[in-house]
């Protein structure tokens, strides 16, 4: 999985008609439609500002008017072809008077976005997981230092009879760190996924 580093643009003259390709990192479908709607503003005369947004729990697209599957569908195909998360790509579009058929539109699409991501700078975006680990109070310092040292974040902890800490670690990372806190805490830590 790939991520943008910061937004990018680039326009197409295609038979007349103008596409302004837009891609951007977005943390969440609010954060994308606060962009969608400064784009209107910003291109307030323009025909179609069509738009796909892959994010995680909120990824969504609108053709906004133009023939069903000849917009969203091929930026949708750029950006998973890419591997991109947390993206939102808008294309406007300034009709210039000649059609241009599904297939022309289905290329202008897809090249709009291909374009922009030509002039992005990708980072790699490695898989996370959020595991419970439970243990008794005393050994929750060591716990969160075994936790620091393989670069986990501590997200909470929850206090009852014992203490249940909820962490964030890479995939590649939750074996080696389990070992490490099972042996640290002679045998004293449960995982507790719910």
């Amino acid at each position: 999985m790939y991520a943008l580093a910061a937004p990018v643009e680039t326009e197409l003259d295609i038979r007349k008609s103008r596409f302004i390709g837009i891609v951007m990192p977005v943390a969440s479908r609010e954060a994308a439609m606060r962009e969608l709607d400064a784009l209107r503003v910003r291109y307030p005369n323009a025909t179609h500002y069509c738009w796909v947004l892959l994010c995680e729990g909120a990824s969504g697209f609108d053709d906004d008017g133009e023939p069903g599957g000849t917009a969203a569908k091929p930026m949708y195909n750029v950006l998973m072809h890419k591997g991109l998360a947390n993206v939102f790509a808008v294309v406007v579009r300034y009709y210039g008077g000649i059609k241009l058929g599904a297939g022309g539109l289905t290329r202008a699409y897809g090249q709009a976005v291909s374009e922009a991501l030509k002039l992005a700078t990708l980072t790699a975006v490695e898989p996370t997981v959020e595991p419970r680990y439970r243990c008794s109070f005393a050994h929750e310092a060591t716990l969160r230092r075994l936790a620091e040292r393989h670069a986990a974040e501590v997200l909470d902890a929850a206090y009852d009879d014992a203490v249940t800490l909820r962490l964030r670690l890479k995939v590649r990372d939750v074996e080696a760190f389990e070992a490490d806190a099972t042996e640290a805490l002679s045998g004293g830590l449960v995982r507790s996924d719910d």
